[in-house]
């Protein structure tokens, strides 16, 4: 049986400068080949670095990928692995203080919620809509995207508008 081959990328959202060739080193590792990523400054969290590289591998590299370069203090990252027609696609999210997040994407990159989880998350909010929303949220990876959006505009080359909430 023929191994079937998938593709994604690697959002490298903040990482302290001295980490970046260990990051590359990494992600060399787990794909079997050396890469090279085109770092650039990270506007929103001053001295580190960002980047964002586009991997073809064996299905199941995503994982490996994520595996490979998580666990390091201060890194902010995003794994995609498109899905194939044998194959689901996957998207892994990391933030310093929240960690690993996987959750399950289709065709278009949507997140896909398993039944088993609605179900779980159903029988934890026993009636309750807002405990349904939060356990919603969290089978989504809400927390993660919002703690990653401003990264992820940083490499707009747009400049940042912090808007504040006051009150």
């Amino acid at each position: 049986m023929a191994i079937t081959s998938s593709r994604g990328v690697i959002l490298i959202h903040s990482a302290p400068r001295a980490l970046c060739p260990h990051l590359e080193w990494a992600v060399g590792r787990a794909l079997g080949r050396a890469v090279n990523f085109d770092w650039a400054e990270q506007p929103v969290l001053t001295g580190s670095r960002r980047a964002e590289f586009y991997w073809e591998g064996p299905v199941g590299s995503g994982a490996a990928l994520a595996s490979a370069i998580r666990g390091w203090e201060h890194l902010r990252f995003e794994v995609s692995e498109d899905p194939t027609p044998r194959s689901d696609g996957g998207r892994w999210m990391h933030t310093p203080g929240l960690g690993i997040h996987f959750a399950q994407t289709d065709a278009a990159g949507n997140v896909v919620i398993g039944e088993d989880r609605v179900r779980y998350a159903m029988e934890v909010a026993a009636g309750d809509a807002f405990e349904l929303q939060r356990e919603l949220d969290v089978a989504l990876g809400s927390a993660w995207d919002e703690e990653l959006e401003p990264f992820r505009h940083a490499g707009d080359d747009q400049q940042i508008v912090w808007l504040h909430k006051v009150g």
